[in-house]
């Protein structure tokens, strides 16, 4: 079993997953001191001086939750630039298109001669 847990651990998927999960991590901190001392602050500008976080409707904290959402669109939206930066990368818009193989060259230039054959018959019968 150690054997196995070591062969799992030390495969790339597992430590790539990690740094992930460690990197979230710290960016949702980021995210969650721009939401709070940055964002929230703007906002209440608009809103006369309110503090999301403070608002609450009976024993519900409806500012808290109105964070999270804040603090969920920006990560989200985050990922969506990035998922997207990596497939430009992956994939370039500028690919050059697929050369045919010389199987289907000759059989083009078959069909050519053979388009060139008929009507140079059908102009030869009139």
């Amino acid at each position: 079993m150690l054997k196995e847990f070591k062969e799992f651990i030390s495969r790339g998927n597992v430590i790539d997953l990690a740094v992930g999960v460690i990197i979230g991590g710290a960016f949702n901190k980021i995210v969650s001191a721009l939401t709070k001392y940055i964002l929230n602050p703007f906002i209440g500008l608009f809103l006369g001086h309110i503090n999301l976080s403070s608002l609450t409707i009976g024993m519900f904290k409806i500012g808290d939750f109105l964070n999270a959402v804040i603090e969920f669109l920006i990560i989200s939206f985050i990922v969506f630039l990035i998922v997207k930066a990596i497939n430009k990368l992956h994939h370039p818009q500028n690919e050059a298109p697929a050369q045919p193989s010389p199987e289907q060259m000759s059989e083009q230039y078959l069909e050519e001669i053979r388009d060139l054959l008929k009507q140079n018959q059908n102009s030869s019968q009139k």
